[in-house]
């Protein structure tokens, strides 16, 4: 799994009405949204919108309807039993006529040209995946799909992927136990893309998994919900950050991220969830040696110091200069 350091894209949001709100399974509810004006943006399968539910209440979700739609959008949220307010927002404040406002999407799970593809999804995981699979079928491409969750009424779009047949293999961990991760990843073929979106656990456990392959043979391609354990964890402790363009240099304070200095500071940094998960304030760096705390950057990415999530990340260095 790699990521290209990318500019950031000009932030746009656009006005929303939700139209229905579907019950899917135990726990889970579609919104489907219509442009108040004119017509959504386009996205491409893996993206995902930000809902403005309420002041200070920003939540992001994965687009899983059909991209070619520009009339509709649909999102799936899960009730998580420890929700930080979006989730609970969402199922218990929500109806039909409400007008909210979206961001444009953006895509750090992109589904990239491969000979195969293996897709896992664990529970809500299965939304970003739903357009991925449809796009290879209609492309004809090699694929197939292995959905977990706690049970079978807890599985939303069990209908909409049942209509794969054999290429899905539904997973409620009450019938089978846990999926068998090692017969699906212990040998990958040479042109392999793996897709795994889902619970931390399930994400460690794959990603331990493939961290076996021999070089050059498969791919990994992740979207984390949460932070891995302990990633947000260590000592904060300021120090200065330097952009490179205009050369100031701000004092990033121990209770502060670089984003907030930088926000603070007049300086638009796009950020979606705050916790190094989704990539949305991938940055470069050009000095100074980061305290990476993201759950996002693979290991490799994170040893070449080149890039940082400002929204999490500190520094090991009294300064870093930036690439902005």
């Amino acid at each position: 799994m790699t990521h290209a350091k990318k500019s950031f894209p000009e932030h746009s949001t656009v006005n929303a009405q939700i139209v229905d709100i579907v019950n899917e399974a135990e726990g889970v509810v579609s919104l489907h949204l219509a442009p108040v004006e004119g017509s959504f943006p386009g996205w491409e399968p893996g993206a995902h919108i930000e809902l403005n539910l309420a002041p200070d209440l920003i939540r992001q979700y994965s687009l899983c309807g059909d991209p070619q739609v520009r009339d509709r959008w649909r999102v799936g949220v899960l009730r998580e039993p420890q929700s930080r307010g979006g989730s609970q927002f969402v199922h218990d404040k929500l109806s039909v006529g409400d007008v909210i406002e979206c961001g444009s999407p953006l895509n750090n799970f992109e589904l990239v040209d491969a000979k195969e593809y293996l897709f896992i999804a664990g529970g809500i995981g299965v939304t970003p995946i739903l357009p991925m699979i449809a796009e290879c079928e209609a492309r004809g491409a090699s694929w197939r799909m292995v959905y977990g969750g706690r049970n079978e009424n807890s599985m939303a779009f069990r209908a909409e992927v049942a209509k794969y047949g054999d290429k899905v293999t539904m997973w409620p961990q009450d019938r089978f136990g846990i999926i068998d991760l090692k017969s699906l990843l212990t040998e990958p073929n040479d042109g392999l893309a793996v897709y795994c979106c889902g619970p931390g656990v399930l994400l460690d456990a794959v990603e331990g998994f493939c961290a076996q392959w021999p070089e050059n043979t498969a791919t990994l391609h992740l979207e984390r919900f949460r932070p891995k354990a302990g990633a947000l964890d260590g000592q904060n402790t300021a120090f200065e950050v330097v952009i490179d363009s205009s050369g100031d240099v701000l004092t990033v304070e121990a209770d502060r991220s670089i984003a907030e200095t930088l926000e603070a500071a007049g300086i638009h940094v796009p950020t979606s969830c705050r916790e190094g998960t989704c990539g949305t304030c991938e940055t470069g760096l050009l000095e100074g040696i980061p305290d990476h705390r993201d759950s996002y950057l693979t290991p490799e990415e994170k040893s070449s110091n080149e890039i940082i999530m400002l929204c999490c990340s500190r520094s090991c260095s009294k300064r870093l200069v930036l690439d902005l």
